[in-house]
């Protein structure tokens, strides 16, 4: 009786086998026919207008290379979860995509806090984290074997910026404007920490909520400590108003520097020509259809014709991310692994993207694929990079 017992045991493991996707050495979002990848994003909600870009140029990318049979014969499916820039419902979809989905790999997920708030979970289950999109520091730091972060951070454009204006512009009375947030604490970080690099005092600051329309006490506080460089810790509204507000006071001897959650073609196109000769680090390029390359300009037009809209800085973020994981899968080989998938992106060295952006490169014991930072202006209404790569 007890052989009987076995051998139904067996077939019946046999039946539930069948019975379910063949999984690559049982390895969660992979089978032998796709690999799947999570995004937990904005789509309806006041980062739209990042999240559906870089979701849209990821499936783009994604479905040219199932058109040509996947990878190793493995097709990407691409899962996208609407979080509506709400921590709540980012945690919620996350554990969808984790749980449910089974996931394999998260990719471009959107929003510091909305990332940190899934790590733990995400973590456990052992699915990496890929380019989230915010340059927060926290996406590399601490090390983490499941973290990957492919640009430099807010604080890397910071320093940098600053560094640069006092070199190039003579700027001695350093301020700063930022957000009372955890994102612009980083800023405000950035700022003291090159100032004391630099044996300068940060001679005055201020502070807005991400809600704020009216920036007249706060420039008229820094105007009044004599500033010449204010840094800013601002996304676009934030960066474009106070601005605005000082050029309108009449107060033009005196350089403003953002980050790249400002680089943002809103920002740079503002109605009346409002942000002319803004500053801001950021770390990857801006492109252009007009002065684009044939590779580039090719790239704009497929996503234009299946999206009916030009790509904007969201959709670049979206191409290297794909590019970077259909680069990774391709080294990682056939028999796909967690594992093997790391090596592979570990093993990326002197990466470039196809619109001129920095030398990306990881290893081991680095996952955070570049510090170069790319320094633009804001003229005619273009971000004009001006220096870069810099460092500080």
């Amino acid at each position: 009786m007890r052989g009987v017992y076995v051998l139904g045991v067996a077939a019946m493991a046999l039946a539930t086998a069948a019975a379910v996707p063949a999984m690559a050495q049982n390895v969660r979002g992979v089978s032998k026919s796709e690999v799947v990848i999570g995004q937990h994003t904005d789509l309806s909600g006041p980062a739209a207008s990042y999240g559906v870009h870089v979701s849209n140029a990821m499936r783009l990318y994604f479905d040219k290379i199932n058109g040509e049979g996947g990878v190793h014969g493995r097709k990407i499916r691409f899962i996208v979860e609407d979080h509506q820039y709400q921590v709540p419902r980012a945690v919620q979809a996350a554990n969808k995509l984790i749980n449910r989905d089974r996931i394999f790999l998260m990719a471009g997920a959107l929003g510091t806090p909305h990332n940190n708030a899934v790590f733990e979970e995400q973590f456990k289950a052992n699915v990496p984290n890929l380019s989230p999109l915010t340059a927060a520091r926290s996406m590399a730091e601490p090390f983490h074997k499941l973290k990957f972060q492919t640009f430099s951070s807010y604080y890397d454009h910071s320093r940098a910026g600053i560094k640069y204006l006092v070199e190039k512009n003579g700027r001695k009375k350093l301020c700063t404007l930022y957000q009372d947030t955890d994102f612009g604490k980083e800023i405000l970080e950035a700022v003291q920490d090159q100032a004391k690099a630099m044996n300068m005092q940060v001679v005055e600051t201020a502070t807005n909520k991400p809600t704020d329309t009216d920036f007249t006490a706060q420039i008229t506080k820094l105007r009044s400590a004599g500033c010449d460089l204010i840094a800013m810790g601002a996304i676009v509204r934030d960066a474009i108003v106070p601005y605005a507000t000082a050029r309108k006071m009449g107060w033009t001897d005196v350089d403003f520097v953002s980050q790249s959650a400002s680089f943002d073609q809103i920002v740079a196109s503002a109605p009346g020509g409002v942000t002319e000769g803004l500053y801001v680090g950021a770390g990857t390029v801006m492109p252009y259809r007009d002065t684009a390359n044939a590779t580039v300009a090719a790239w704009w037009d497929a996503y234009k014709a299946k999206y009916g809209s030009d790509p904007n800085i969201g959709a670049v973020y979206g191409h290297n991310i794909a590019d970077l994981i259909v680069t990774a899968l391709q080294r990682a080989g056939k028999d796909l692994t967690t594992e093997k998938f790391l090596a592979a992106l570990e093993s990326i060295n002197g990466y470039r993207d196809i619109f001129g952006g920095p030398v990306i490169s990881f290893g081991p014991n680095k996952h955070q694929g570049t510090t170069d930072v790319l320094f633009y202006q804001i003229q005619k209404g273009r971000f004009v990079q001006i220096a870069g790569p810099l460092k500080y």
